[in-house]
């Protein structure tokens, strides 16, 4: 088994082939970092996306929560994270009230 390598200056990436669009990893994020947008080829129809990347706060609840294993999050010693904003919380509960998708801007 080899060690996942973090591309260079993301704080947290999906490996598409293991998701399943469950939308649990979007449900826990505190920072509306995450969304589901829609994807044709996908079994439920959507795809997870990562939305406001410069947003992310480094909590790991969304990898932590992801029953497939295909959401990650950079170590805190390779990346700078965000404080948690007002802006962002907002973000998190309109993504929410929105069903999980994409907010059409």
């Amino acid at each position: 088994m080899s060690i996942l390598k973090a591309p260079e200056n993301v704080p947290v990436w999906v490996d598409e082939t293991r998701c399943k669009a469950c939308d649990l990893c979007v449900s826990v994020c505190p920072a509306g970092v995450l969304a589901m947008r829609p994807e044709a080829s996908s079994i439920l129809g959507a795809m997870l996306e990562i939305e406001n990347p410069q947003s992310c706060i480094g909590c790991c609840d969304c990898e932590l929560s992801c029953p497939d294993f295909a959401i990650h999050v950079a170590d805190k010693k390779e990346f700078k994270f965000s404080k948690l904003t007002d802006e962002a919380r907002q973000r998190a509960i309109d993504i929410k009230n929105n069903n999980y998708k994409v907010l059409k801007v």
